[in-house]
């Protein structure tokens, strides 16, 4: 990369808006200052050209990169510390780090951690600037206590709050922190319920607590009898196992378990996708309440109950890297079903598919199916056999079998 005229990314403390006194220094000889409309106004340097951020921030890169080749020096300036979901990694990706200077201040969050006297190094940090999913929120609920959540206008406080009680995640407190370093700072801990229709300043900082633990905590192998689950319908622990693996779920996968049941399959490939995204797809209103209540339970935020017939409902949802059928392909209720059919059109190049059936006719017809297609596929047989009790002692009682069908979409 040709060598520019570096640029300075200047820190301003959160509220006040202070500038250390190098950062001033930086500013006086700076020929060009961009930032935000706010902190361009807190600038003391005057008689300089300023650029402020507004809207798409591709262009502002793009002046700033072409600037710097004409050797001018520009000054980015930031609310705190510009690395900390700051403008700074944005700036470092479009010219390089080493074309970066880089003047700090206290961030945010160490603002936030001094009022509420809370260690923050342990804590987990969320930003919902500008994002639509909340799969990064819920990712964190899993395995955090603390966590801090950036947000903006849209994604406010209220919304945050709306987002986990929906999930069931009651057991967080929530502090809002407003107006940070400024004469109108108000720190509050609300009850999730009551944030409902409350208006809160644009300048906030959302910390979440956790009260108590799950009741199951979320790991693989969660023994069956620990899921709420209807006429035996559910994934046997030993059979869940082996799909699983099978079934190959990275940290940033996409899942679809369609004909969830009792979510089993769902809530443990969730420990393994832990920044990816999981969709339990359910047609009975029972089955999927009961699938909630099990999210709850063990703490499984990051997965999704959607209630609805298949394919139809599955319209509206992001491409899978790995998909999971236990159930659908089979029974009266499911003939000349396209669902296997929009499962293998909506997997992603290179995803999984793993199909559990007890039937011939299904194993068969999916086995075509994919033999059809030109995939790699391969079947296991699994019967496995529990102790059960029996006139004072132990004895083997043997589960049904099950084909456990996988296939690789190329």
């Amino acid at each position: 990369m040709p060598t520019i005229e570096p640029v300075r990314v200047v820190g301003l403390a959160p509220g006040s808006l202070r500038l250390t006194p190098s950062a001033r220094q930086i500013l006086e000889k700076a020929d060009l200052v961009v930032g935000g409309k706010r902190l361009l106004e807190a600038c003391p340097v005057t008689g300089v050209e300023k650029l402020p951020i507004a809207g798409p921030l591709a262009p502002i890169l793009k002046t700033i990169r072409k600037q710097a080749d004409k050797g001018r020096r520009v000054v980015v300036l930031a609310d705190g510390d510009p690395l900390f979901f700051g403008i700074g990694k944005r700036l470092g990706e479009e010219l390089g780090r080493e074309n970066l200077v880089v003047e700090p201040n206290v961030s945010t969050m160490q603002v936030a951690a001094a009022r509420l006297g809370l260690p923050w190094h342990d804590m987990d940090f969320v930003s919902l600037h500008g994002r639509d999913d909340y799969s990064p929120l819920y990712a964190a609920l899993v395995r955090a206590d603390l966590i801090a959540v950036f947000t903006d206008a849209k994604n406010s406080p209220a919304e945050v709050a709306r987002a986990l009680l929906e999930r069931g995640a009651d057991c967080f407190t929530m502090t809002v922190l407003e107006d940070l370093g400024t004469p109108q700072e108000i720190v509050r801990t609300l009850p999730l319920p009551d944030t409902w229709g409350m208006e809160f300043s644009p300048l906030n900082l959302v910390v979440l607590e956790r009260q108590y633990p799950p009741e199951i905590e979320l790991a693989l192998g969660i023994p069956d009898h620990f899921y709420l689950h209807q006429k035996n319908l559910i994934t046997k622990l030993p059979v869940r196992a082996a799909g699983l693996a099978h079934l190959g779920v990275m940290p940033g996968s996409t899942v679809w378990d369609l004909g969830a049941g009792s979510g089993a399959v769902s809530i443990e490939a969730s420990h393994l996708a832990r920044r990816g995204h999981v969709f339990a797809v359910e047609r009975h209103k029972t089955r999927a309440a009961m699938i909630r209540e099990n999210i709850r339970r063990t703490g499984a935020w990051l997965v999704e109950t959607i209630l609805g017939s298949m394919p139809e409902c599955l319209e509206g949802l992001p491409d899978p890297d790995r998909i999971f059928i236990g159930g659908g392909l089979g029974g009266p209720a499911n003939q000349d079903s396209e669902l296997l059919d929009v499962a293998c059109e909506r997997l992603k190049p290179r995803g999984r598919m793993v199909v559990h059936t007890i039937l011939l006719d299904s194993l068969h017809a999916a086995k075509d199916h994919f033999q059809k297609r030109g995939w790699h596929f391969g079947v296991t047989q699994l019967q496995a056999s529990a102790t059960d009790s029996l006139a004072g002692d132990l004895r083997f009682k043997a589960q049904n079998p099950v084909f456990i069908l996988w296939a690789e979409k190329p």
